[in-house]
């Protein structure tokens, strides 16, 4: 419970009509989880308009309204709040609320297209070896400690957001690694939130459904490090040509991170096999378990913020050599048959390429490199020849497949990905819609030493199709197709 007033810190108000010295219970950003007490804030989303909802909200005993509109009639008794942006009002009240929770907490901030995932992973796998209490905000899952709390979007909304900052914080974490997607930086969902630092991992063609321009998608990501203090460190990509206008404004300290220039946290890649990496990290060799040039970066991010966060540099790099990386990230399995199954989340052009170029070098012979790969739905579609294409480019035999269709018609994103593709990469692939069948059909290609990759799903449990969330596992299915296939 908060008094309304104390909550509306930094909101911006534009018309106020009612009393805001009164105590409410909560806030809700759906008016279906409204209680007697509550406060309802009115929301336009890309699904539906908070605004017709403040009827509904009232009903269900709501007693004060955050608008970006005021409706005709007012009623007595129930406080309105007018503001340009509910969205950015909602993350500053939210964070008031719960008793501004990210500043009892080291929290990091990892932004960019590929790599958030692994980075925040193993940063969170990181300091808690180091003994520490951490809280992970992540695609995978959000998790305090060792309690593990589903994750259903990458960033969540900023009252989620603010209460799982505080249940972290009242659990004694002291560091907490967060994922900040260019949707969550737009949408104001870490709006308010005092971060003790950022990372910026590389940027390429992704949610362009969304930000409409790759300038607008550059744009949002850049003002995430514009907004950090002036105590916080700023973490870039020195070898992604983006990277240091990404900090160009930041009042942060700034580092960068390279495999090609003389920078901060530097590294060399000196062997890349299946066992993992062999680098030097400031000129100190090392072993890693994870593989591949994507994943150096991603190490050298890991590396760069810990000792900007004090961790001495030895102890952080003999501990990184033991972590593995996030779950559906280059996710290996291989088969009595000694086929080689990998799962990856790639789901963007520049991901399914880093990827397969990784696993070309990894490649020892002529093994067969064997692509199951999909685009999903609602998505940004001009990605989808691309991919297709990318995946001809880099491998020797693919399936076009599903990827969560969501409400589009599996067959014409197919016809969307086949549109891009060469007659070379026309002669090496197939379309087949059903991913289980896909998966078992790349199966029944493959011999000894083969490559399998499935990508685009990682870690995803669920195949979503036309609402409803089916259960699917790529490596579970992959795993069974190889015991099923006697590979």
């Amino acid at each position: 419970m908060a008094i309304l007033q104390n909550i509306l810190y930094k909101v911006h108000l534009q018309q106020v009509s009612g009393n805001t010295n009164i105590a409410v219970n909560s806030i809700q950003i759906d008016s279906r989880n409204i209680n007697g007490g509550d406060v309802f804030v009115a929301i336009r989303g890309a699904q539906s308009d908070g605004h017709l909802f403040i009827d509904k909200a009232i009903q269900l005993g709501a007693i004060a309204i955050v608008c970006e509109e005021m409706p005709e009639n007012l009623i007595e008794g129930i406080t309105y709040l007018q503001v340009a942006n509910t969205q950015e009002a909602v993350a500053y009240m939210a964070h008031q609320f719960y008793g501004e929770p990210s500043g009892k907490l080291k929290l990091v901030g990892v932004t960019g297209t590929n790599g958030k995932t692994t980075i925040a992973t193993v940063l969170f796998k990181l300091f808690t070896q180091l003994g520490y209490q951490c809280g992970l905000l992540s695609t995978v899952q959000n998790q305090i400690a060792d309690e593990i709390i589903p994750a259903t979007h990458t960033t969540p909304d900023a009252v989620s957001l603010n209460a799982l900052l505080r249940k972290m914080a009242d659990s004694g974490c002291s560091h907490v690694f967060m994922e900040s997607s260019s949707h969550a930086i737009h949408q104001h969902r870490i709006t308010g939130l005092v971060f003790a630092g950022g990372i910026f991992s590389n940027i390429t063609h992704d949610h362009l459904d969304y930000h409409k321009t790759f300038d607008e998608y550059i744009r949002v990501k850049k003002s995430f490090f514009d907004h950090l203090s002036s105590s916080a460190f700023a973490i870039s990509n020195a070898d992604d040509k983006r990277g240091e206008i990404m900090l160009q404004n930041t009042p942060a300290k700034k580092y960068f991170y390279s495999l090609k220039s003389p920078v901060a946290f530097k590294g060399k890649i000196l062997e890349n096999v299946l066992t993992g990496l062999v680098m030097t990290v400031n000129d100190k060799e090392v072993h890693f378990r994870l593989i591949g040039e994507f994943n150096a970066y991603n190490l050298l991010a890991v590396y760069g913020a810990a000792v900007c966060l004090g961790e001495e540099s030895e102890t952080v790099l003999t501990v990184l050599s033991s972590l593995t990386g996030a779950e559906g990230r280059f996710d290996y399995s291989i088969s009595k048959g000694m086929i080689i199954g990998i799962v990856d989340y790639a789901h963007t052009p520049d991901a399914l390429e880093n990827v397969l170029a990784t696993i070309k070098k990894l490649r020892k012979g002529h093994e067969q490199i064997i692509t199951v790969v999909g685009c999903g739905g609602d998505r940004d579609k001009t990605k989808r020849p691309i991919m297709a294409q990318t995946a001809c480019d880099l491998s020797d035999r693919v399936i076009l497949t599903s990827d969560n269709p969501r409400t589009e018609d599996p067959l014409q994103i197919l016809k969307d990905m086949e549109e891009g593709l060469t007659s070379a990469a026309k002669r090496k692939y197939i379309s087949i819609a059903d991913r289980h069948e896909a998966i078992k059909t790349a199966v029944s290609f493959a011999n000894k030493e083969d490559i399998i990759l499935v990508a685009g799903k990682g870690h995803e449990k669920y195949q979503d199709s036309k609402g409803v969330k089916h259960p699917f596992d790529d490596k579970k299915v992959l795993l069974e197709m190889f015991e099923l296939l006697g590979k």
